[in-house]
């Protein structure tokens, strides 16, 4: 452990959750913020395919604690292209497995509840997964092997982050959604998929309640304490922006082509309800905390 503050590595720290994580570690850690090269990018620069890079970016951050978020996080481009999704979700996520172990650094790993087919209503963190696509038999194998080399590691599984970027092209679904709304276009969610979402805010106050306790290993469900459908979630964020209900409309089908997904991704989180001070907040609490948290700066 360093003499003046802990060194944490983001693996991916250019994402809307690496950009929040970042932002809100620094009190505690001294941040090393790594991505793929970027025209601006002032951080270190790590490519999860390369063991060499990787390497480097260790040697040079010495980390106590890495917190990994690089993946091929949507869900039809890893259906396209299951070959790339192995390469950077899996053998990726094994290279850093690989270099943690090295270094004796602890690993936190974000994973999804797309490990889970969806088809019953609450999933607790000892289920045994049963993925339906690609993405979720990337996370479920990363997984595996996360917790077969470093049994100190904390991986959270999470049915849907949302909240603002700071920063532009990124996956944050608030700002594509704002940009919509703002421009006067309707938007379609499905009324069938259930999920219970977290912010990005709250999401790294667990990760950062959880790096300080001692001991604290193994899965994490995170997020609402109850469910609610992509449509209502789409109409609760559209009007609580300020703008029309109606611009959100209802998909009621799957729609072709697309990536198998689960109809009901409700994590139970009695776990980290137990072992955190941080709330589990409600679907309300979420949505308030996503727009007026993230887009304001705030903790």
């Amino acid at each position: 452990m360093h003499h003046d503050k802990p060194h944490l590595l983001i693996i991916g720290a250019r994402g809307f959750l690496g950009q929040h994580l970042a932002r809100k570690a620094t009190s505690a850690f001294q941040v090393f913020a790594a991505d793929l090269p970027a025209a601006g990018w002032e951080g270190l620069v790590m490519d999860v395919t390369s063991a060499a890079s990787i390497e480097a970016g260790f040697q040079q951050a010495s980390p106590d604690v890495v917190v990994l978020l690089a993946a091929i996080s949507d869900i039809d481009a890893c259906e396209n292209r299951p070959e790339l999704a192995e390469e950077i979700n899996v053998r990726g996520a094994a290279r850093v497995v690989e270099a943690c172990a090295r270094a004796g650094a602890k690993l936190v790993f974000t994973s999804s509840a797309a490990v889970f087919d969806g088809t019953r209503h609450g999933y607790r963190e000892s289920d045994v997964p049963t993925p339906v696509s690609v993405y979720g038999r990337t996370k479920a194998r990363a997984e595996d092997l996360v917790r077969q080399a470093l049994p100190s590691a904390i991986i959270f599984r999470l049915a849907l982050v949302v909240g603002f970027a700071q920063d532009h092209g990124t996956n944050a679904m608030l700002n594509k959604l704002a940009e919509k709304l703002r421009a006067g276009q309707s938007v379609s969610f499905p009324n069938f998929e259930y999920r219970n979402p977290i912010d990005a805010n709250t999401l790294t106050d667990f990760i950062l309640e959880l790096l300080h306790l001692p001991g604290a290993s193994g899965i994490f469900h995170v997020g609402a304490s109850e469910s609610i459908s992509r449509f209502e979630l789409g109409m609760k964020l559209a009007e609580r922006m300020g703008f029309s209900r109606d611009l959100i409309k209802p998909q009621t089908a799957p729609l072709p082509g697309r990536a198998p997904r689960g109809l009901d991704h409700f994590l139970l989180t009695e776990r980290i309800r137990a072992t955190c001070r941080t709330p589990v907040p409600s679907c309300d609490e979420v949505i308030e905390r996503a727009i007026y948290g993230s887009s304001q700066g705030n903790s």
